[in-house]
C-alpha cells in the first residue's frame, strides 16, 4: 500500500517516502487492532516516530543529542500525540535500562549502523529488546552509491578507498560513515539472529539529481517519488541505492 505524497513534499520528504511506504506496512501487519510498543533507536526529532505514533502507537525514541530530543516534544506535542511519545537521552547500548527484554513489536533503527562503533553489539542490544517475531527496520548508505558520488566529483583515490574498505575494520576519519553493499547489510543481521525478509533499495535517484530539476518543474516531485517507489523492490537497483532499507525478523 502506498499513499499519494502531498502537493508539498519536499525534496527531504520524498528521500524519506519509500522508507515510510515500508514501514506503515509493517506497523499495520504486525497491530492487529491492537496499540504495538515500537523503540525508534536513534530517532532524532522524531520524523518518523510521530507519524507512527498519529497511527495509535506507542513510541520510545532514543537519542544521544538533547536538543534533538527537545525538537521530538514539540513535535510530537503540536502534532497532538504527546502521550504516546517518550524521548530518552542515550542509544542503543542503553535500550537494556529502557526497554524491557522481549517488549518491543518493532524497532527502527535508521541511520545509526553507519556511525555507531559495534555494530553487532547494537544489533545484539536490538535482539534482547525485540519480542520473537518482532520486526526490526534497517537503514544505512549503500556502498556503491558513495563509491560513484565520489568519483563523478572527482575525488578518485577517495572513491577507490571507500571501494576496497572492509566492514569490520572502518575508518571513518578516511571513508567517512560505514556503507555496506547488500550483501553486507544481509551478513550482519542474519549473524545477528535475524531473519532478513527483505533489502530495498532507496534514493537510487535522489540522492544524485540536484532539487533544482525538480522544484520548478510541476509535477517533478510526484513523478519521481513514482520512480523511486518502482525501483524500490526490484535487485538490478539494490547496489546504486543511496540508502538500503532493510527488514528482518527476530528469530
Amino acid at each position: 500500500m502506498s499513499e499519494s505524497p502531498p502537493s508539498d513534499l519536499g525534496h527531504a520528504a520524498l528521500r524519506t517516502a519509500v522508507v515510510w511506504d515500508a514501514v506503515r506496512d509493517v506497523v499495520a501487519e504486525l497491530a492487529d487492532a491492537k496499540p504495538l510498543e515500537i523503540v525508534d533507536v536513534g530517532g532524532g526529532t522524531g520524523g518518523l516516530a510521530v507519524r507512527v505514533a498519529e497511527l495509535g502507537h506507542r513510541v520510545v525514541v532514543i537519542d544521544p543529542s538533547p536538543n534533538a530530543l527537545a525538537s521530538l516534544h514539540r513535535r510530537a506535542a503540536d502534532t497532538g500525540v504527546e502521550q504516546l511519545v517518550r524521548g530518552v537521552q542515550g542509544d542503543a547500548a542503553d535500550l537494556g535500562g529502557v526497554v524491557a527484554d522481549s517488549s518491543a513489536d518493532l524497532v527502527l533503527c535508521h541511520g545509526v549502523l553507519d556511525v555507531v562503533d559495534e555494530p553487532a553489539r547494537a544489533l545484539e542490544r536490538i535482539h534482547i529488546a525485540l519480542r520473537p517475531g518482532g520486526v526490526l527496520s534497517v537503514v544505512v548508505p549503500g556502498r556503491a552509491a558513495g563509491v560513484l558520488a565520489r568519483a563523478l566529483a572527482g575525488q578518485f583515490e577517495r572513491a577507490r578507498a571507500l571501494l576496497d574498505a572492509q566492514v569490520d575494520d572502518w575508518r571513518p576519519d578516511e571513508h567517512g560513515p560505514r556503507r555496506f553493499t547488500p550483501t553486507e547489510v544481509e551478513l550482519l543481521l542474519t549473524e545477528g539472529g535475524f531473519d532478513v525478509e527483505r533489502v530495498d533499495a532507496t534514493r537510487v535517484f535522489s540522492d544524485l539529481i540536484p532539487s533544482a530539476l525538480v522544484d520548478g518543474e510541476p509535477g517533478a516531485r510526484r513523478a519521481l517519488l513514482d520512480l523511486e517507489r518502482a525501483v524500490a523492490t526490484r535487485p538490478e537497483f539494490e547496489s546504486l541505492a543511496g540508502h538500503l532499507h532493510a527488514l528482518a525478523r527476530r528469530t
